[in-house]
């Protein structure tokens, strides 16, 4: 899923301009190769495919692979030659196309930047574009889950050896590997000890993570003291969690905290408060994947696409999304269904009482990834807002601001929701740091790059009733903009399923062809992990820890039942 991320920009700017040479499209509707691209390190999960064949008898060509930690750099990329191989349901590895036998669509950049530039939120503070129906934390629960699906623990050696993933990867499932890294044995430094009491007098990690410290920081005339509400970060501020990319903004970092706190608070409600043993580990293990796959498809998803679609293909099954034993990521999902969450970036956030109107830059400042969290490294004593040791007591986030953990907040206490899913992205996104340029002509020129069909084509090879019409494309500055280029009646897929949301969804939902995507694509990956509880036990499975409504569970529940709702306001319960 990319919501926000804070790329390597002058990397993939140079790669976006070396795939561009070759695969300039001279007039609005024509087909051209690409023979290299840049795209976002893809592919995760669990299951190891089997040496079925070689990345030589495909004609694969070879690919860039780094083991750098920069957003877009590390891990293995899908090239447009290799996507071009496949012509079926088959499993292709890490990547591949859920309409393999669509034509491309491709546009030239000329056009691409004018609709890009249409694309702006004119007045990003205006409460009539915010989606009343989607509370705020979901854009960033959306990146969470993205890099969850995304993770790719695989040797750098085998990365470099199979770089499209045909041979040695692992499949993308929802099983929190983010969170869990390779378990206590082979990511030690992700758990705390077991205790110098233990029998082992507490040389090896026990079955609960660690949580960092704060720094003290000001509130008004007082100060808020020392607590444990930031991520475990090393002695120069790397945030030790399976997934460093979760460390790039502060509400996905504080969201893999509250992750991080579901288990240790599971751990010890199997525990019965005392040690908890191996086998609590895997149960805790069990018992939290299971709720957080449930909330994905039930909470999250069902949120996103129409009604009774998730409950629709739970029930019928897949049509489009299809393989035979190993799941994959597909580019439709991923360079564009998926990529909805830019629509939802809001420009700034009533993060907590002391921070009521916190812009969007400095939620990425307050890390340590994208930020100044740089731990022994600080100055000391601080010589402004950042650097700093580690994340100030003042930052902490409150829950009630981003998620409905209560029925109606109190006098005071603000409430964000995410902007409505459309064309318009914030101003931020199109001016991207480090002269990164616009995000919004980059999931454009990626499309292209990438070989994705038109909006148009997929409606039709899904049997879409009702697909957008030209003029309901051409509609609003964004569209007309869209119609000077023909792109009324050939639409590029990210543009097109914004518009069908926009008008199908009243930028309330995905429309048809969105929803179809997403939802078929987050049954998939949980159906094919074979630890699921879908797997194991079928999609009539239900949650059973503490919730509102029995039998359900929500990411609010999971809030309620970690507790730490606003720390700064001793808000623990509600």
């Amino acid at each position: 899923m990319h919501f926000v991320r804070k790329y390597d920009y002058e990397q993939e700017i140079a790669e976006l301009d070396h795939a561009a040479d070759g695969a300039r499209a001279s007039s609005a509707c024509t087909t051209a190769p690409v023979e290299s691209l840049w795209q976002t390190p893809l592919g995760g999960g669990r299951i190891m495919a089997n040496d079925i064949f070689k990345p030589s008898e495909v004609g694969i060509k070879s690919a860039q692979v780094t083991g750098r930690p920069g957003h877009g750099t590390a891990g293995r990329h899908p090239t447009r030659q290799f996507l071009d191989t496949l012509s079926g349901h088959d499993d292709p590895g890490m990547f591949g196309r859920m309409f393999p036998t669509l034509p491309p669509l491709a546009m030239p950049d000329a056009a691409l930047k004018e609709l890009a530039d249409a694309m702006k939120d004119a007045d990003p503070d205006d409460a009539a574009g915010d989606n009343t129906k989607i509370p705020a934390g979901f854009t960033y629960l959306g990146q969470f889950i993205d890099h969850d699906i995304t993770l790719d623990l695989t040797s750098l050696g085998d990365k470099e050896s199979d770089p499209q993933g045909v041979v040695n990867f692992r499949t993308p499932a929802l099983d929190l590997d983010s969170i869990y890294g390779l378990g206590p044995d082979g990511s030690r430094q992700l758990y705390a000890r077991r205790g110098i009491e233990a029998d082992d007098s507490g040389k090896n990690p026990g079955s609960t993570f660690l949580i960092g410290k704060t720094v003290p920081s000001a509130d008004g005339g007082a100060q808020l003291p020392v607590s444990e509400n930031d991520l475990p970060r090393s002695p120069e501020g790397f945030a030790l969690i399976g997934d460093h990319r979760n460390d790039e903004n502060l509400v996905v970092a504080q969201t893999h905290l509250a992750m991080l706190k579901f288990h240790n608070k599971v751990c010890a409600k199997i525990s019965g408060g005392g040690k908890p043993s191996d086998a609590d580990f895997s149960e805790a293990r069990r018992i939290v994947t299971w709720h957080y796959q449930w909330m994905v498809l039930h909470d999250f998803v069902e949120r996103l696409t129409e009604p009774g679609i998730v409950a629709k293909i739970l029930d019928q099954g897949r049509q489009f999304y299809r393989f035979k034993k190993f799941p994959y990521m597909p580019v439709e999902f991923s360079a564009a269904a998926y990529r909805l969450g830019h629509s939802m970036v809001r420009q700034n956030y009533d993060h907590n009482r002391i921070f009521s109107n916190a812009s969007l830059s400095l939620l990425f400042r307050f890390t340590g990834l994208s930020g100044g969290i740089v731990g022994d490294l600080a100055p000391n004593p601080p010589t402004g807002p950042t650097p700093v040791k580690a994340l100030p007591s003042n930052w902490i986030i409150d829950w009630r601001r981003f998620h409905e953990v209560l029925p109606a907040n109190p006098a005071g206490v603000g409430f964000n929701h995410t902007r409505k899913i459309d064309p318009f992205v914030v101003q931020q996104l199109h001016e991207l740091p480090g002269g990164g340029g616009s995000l919004p002509f980059r999931n454009l020129k990626r499309g292209v790059m990438l070989g994705l069909p038109s909006g148009q084509d997929v409606a039709r090879a899904m049997r879409i009733k009702k697909p957008l019409t030209p003029a309901e494309i051409a509609s609003g500055p964004d569209g007309a903009i869209a119609k000077k280029h023909g792109m009324d009646d050939h639409t590029p897929l990210w543009y097109y399923i914004l518009k069908e949301a926009q008008v199908r969804g009243n930028g309330e939902r995905l429309g048809p062809v969105g929803s179809t995507i997403v939802s078929e694509v987050f049954v998939g990956l949980v159906h094919g992990d074979h630890q699921s509880y879908l797997w194991q036990q079928g999609k009539d499975w239900k949650p059973d820890l503490p919730s509102k409504v029995p039998g359900t569970f929500t990411m609010a529940d999971l809030l309620r039942f970690v507790g730490d709702i606003s720390p700064i306001d001793n808000v623990t319960t509600v």
